[in-house]
Parts: structure tokens; C-alpha cells; sequence
């Protein structure tokens, strides 16, 4: 692989991960074994890991690094801080600053994914996180909900699911680009964003589609090689097979047309290689991980 892939690791998560409080029969795995919060902290370099929450997304940060410091408190996680920052102003602290610096593992709540572009992103922190990322092989960002989502160069900031496959039904914008291969929506089966997603493929079909299922994340490592964690299932939206494509000529509110679009579903276990658009798929009776 060329050398100037990033080292790190990024882990984006598609929304309501279990925290090891839920009684939901969605939660079918392990939270101390198995959970993604589990393999967040694992791959950060375990319970010794430093872990920085930041609620920046969330209408009540407060309440959610709470919940974050409770949760990897459980998995014996010991170095949890929360950074709390509501403005452009907090992102130049030197508290901030030195908190990013130290930290094995950033992990971004769910909210609004705008607010993260706005106040962290082209800040301080987040150059020290690009820098890191690209770096440092222990290094982890993970991200849940708007979280994952800004982690894309093309994000998408909006769009109602309900529209269905209409062009102008999903708003883009530029993330943090951590990941520039790709575009991420959460919530992806609960919210049923299936044709935001497809709408967002169409606009940039060189691309990579990844819808998440709540519960269910990725582990990226090279920026490139894709691992499915936790209980749900990915889909895969690979838009570099399409015969047709008419997004750039209808007006918009205008019913869509793609064909020959490369669909995958996976789950637990599963892997994919971004670059390739290489699926391998876990035996039958291979164990969840």
C-alpha cells in the first residue's frame, strides 16, 4: 500500500450504539465483549486508553458525555474527559488544544453534524486531527450518528427521507474529510434514508454509499479496509457500475433514475476494501466479533 495512507484508525457508527444500560432486543451482543463502544476502545490501545467525548453535535452535551463517561467507565475504561465546545472560541483553548494533542481516541456524539463543521472544522484541533490521523497508527477517531457522518469530505446535512428518490431531497456539505472516498448517512434502516443515500451517490458517483444501521458501525483502517461491527447491517452503495445516471439534468423535485447501481448488504464480521470495492463476506457459521 502507498505510504501515504493515514495510519490511524476511524470507527463510524450509525447511531443508539448500546451503552451497556439497554434492554432493547435490538442489543443482541455482548456490551463487554463485543459491543462497539468495546471494540472503540480496543482499538484506541484498551482500558488504558485516554478517551476525549465531544458532545459538540448534541442539543444536550452535558447529558450525552455523561452517558459516554458511564459507558466506557463499564468497559474499565479510566481516562475519559469531556470537551465540551459550543463555539469557534472553545475549539482555540489552550485546554482544548493540549486535551486533542494527548488523547488516544476522539469519539463525536450524535446531534446536528453541521455544528462540528462549523465550529471545529479547518480549526486547530481539527488539523492536530488530521495530522494525528494520518500519522499515528494507534490513533482513533470514532463518531456516532452526526458524528460518522462528518467524518465524509462530502456530507450530507440534510435531506427528508420521506421524498423518497426525488433530486433535491438530500443537502450536501463539506465535512471534516477524514474520509474522502466516501459519503456516510446513519440511521440508515430505522429512517429508511435508503433514496437520500442513492441521491447522494448519484450527485458523486465516484463515491462509496455507506448507510449504517443503528447499533452497527465500521472499523476503517488505511483509510481503506473496512470491518462491520456490532449488531445491524452496512449497505454499500457503489455507483462506479452505473449505465444511467440523469441527477445532473432533471429539475429539482423530480423523480431519479439510476441503473446497474452496486448494491451490498453486510454485517458482523463482514470486510470491505474501499479503493478495490472488494467485498469478503464471513463464513456461515463464523462468530460475531
Amino acid at each position: 500500500m502507498s505510504s501515504n495512507l493515514p495510519k490511524g484508525t476511524l470507527i463510524p457508527i450509525g447511531g443508539n450504539e448500546d451503552k451497556g444500560i439497554e434492554s432493547h432486543e435490538r442489543y443482541t451482543l455482548e456490551f463487554i465483549e463485543e459491543g462497539i463502544l468495546y471494540h472503540v476502545m480496543q482499538a484506541a490501545g484498551g482500558k488504558d486508553a485516554k478517551v476525549v467525548i465531544i458532545p459538540t453535535a448534541s442539543s444536550i452535551p452535558v447529558e450525552v458525555g455523561e452517558n459516554y463517561i458511564t459507558a466506557f467507565s463499564t468497559l474499565g475504561c479510566e481516562h475519559i474527559d469531556i470537551l465540551d465546545i459550543r463555539s469557534r472560541k472553545d475549539t482555540e483553548r489552550e485546554s482544548s488544544i493540549e486535551l486533542v494533542k494527548n488523547a488516544n481516541c476522539i469519539m463525536f456524539s450524535g446531534g446536528d453534524q453541521t455544528k462540528i463543521t462549523k465550529h471545529i472544522g479547518g480549526s486547530t484541533i481539527h488539523q492536530i486531527m488530521m495530522e494525528r490521523y494520518q500519522n499515528e497508527p494507534g490513533f482513533v477517531i470514532a463518531g456516532t450518528s452526526a458524528g460518522a457522518m462528518a467524518m465524509a469530505d462530502e456530507m450530507i446535512a440534510g435531506g427528508s427521507p420521506k421524498e423518497g428518490f426525488i433530486k433535491g431531497a438530500v443537502i450536501m456539505r463539506k465535512g471534516l474529510g477524514l474520509l474522502p472516498d466516501v459519503i456516510i448517512d446513519t440511521h440508515f434502516i430505522q429512517r429508511g434514508r435508503f433514496g437520500r443515500t442513492s441521491e447522494a451517490v448519484a450527485k458523486f458517483p465516484n463515491l462509496l454509499g455507506i448507510g449504517l444501521a443503528e447499533d452497527t458501525g465500521i472499523i476503517i483502517k488505511n483509510g481503506n479496509d473496512c470491518t462491520v461491527i456490532g449488531s445491524g447491517m452496512v449497505i454499500l452503495f457503489d455507483g462506479s457500475t452505473l449505465t444511467h445516471n440523469n441527477e445532473k439534468i432533471l429539475e429539482p423535485g423530480t423523480p431519479m433514475t439510476m441503473t446497474n447501481l452496486t448494491v451490498h448488504v453486510l454485517s458482523n464480521g463482514d470486510q470491505y476494501n474501499i479503493k478495490d470495492r472488494k467485498v469478503s463476506v464471513l463464513p456461515i457459521e463464523a462468530p460475531f466479533i
